[in-house]
């Protein structure tokens, strides 16, 4: 039987475009659509050759049942996050338990958060001093960034990296990881 996700994603899309070059070829997995809280979303442009709906959502409707009746419609097997912006629904949560994941860009539980995403977690990150940081994906529940951890990998910091290059470091192990560990979740 055909496994199904949704990806939600506000940004670029660079993450949602590795994860549907994955599994694009897949009968086994079907990528039902992408949604974005962000009418400019590069995420959209990036998606179009491989056909998959796309839709945008103001945070009314994303906060109204009727968000919640169209991701109960399409029922997906998963949920995934990438790069969302915006905190989950509780009501999401509940119908959708151990079914929703979230890519973030340090080792969790370090610098997670409201307010900790992209360049903001990079520059913490920094200024800490760490020797090394790295992805942490994992199930969404009620709160930022403290659902149960799924997978980690982490990468080297060197004295000469700036919040760019330690972005490029992390983003190397989003592209890597987080397509790969979605399809493990969605064959076992």
């Amino acid at each position: 039987m055909q496994k199904k996700i949704v990806i939600l994603a506000s940004g670029g899309g660079s993450n949602a475009e590795k994860i549907i070059d994955r599994l694009h070829s897949s009968s086994e997995i079907d990528v039902l659509s992408v949604i974005s809280n962000n009418r400019q979303a590069g995420v959209f442009d990036r998606v179009k050759p491989y056909g998959v709906p796309c839709l945008w959502i103001d945070k009314k409707f994303y906060q109204s049942d009727q968000f919640l009746f169209l991701i109960s419609n399409l029922n997906p097997d998963l949920i995934v996050l990438a790069g969302f912006l915006w905190k989950i629904p509780k009501a999401l949560v509940q119908n959708f338990p151990q079914k929703i994941i979230n890519i973030h860009p340090s080792l969790l539980p370090k610098y997670g958060g409201k307010g900790m995403y992209g360049a903001n977690v990079h520059q913490a990150v920094k200024e800490s001093g760490d020797d090394f940081t790295g992805i942490t994906i994992h199930y969404v529940n009620e709160f930022y960034d403290q659902g149960a951890i799924i997978f980690q990998n982490q990468v080297k910091i060197n004295a000469t990296d700036n919040v760019s290059t330690i972005a490029q470091k992390v983003q190397q192990l989003e592209h890597k990881y987080f397509p790969e560990v979605i399809e493990k979740i969605l064959k076992n």
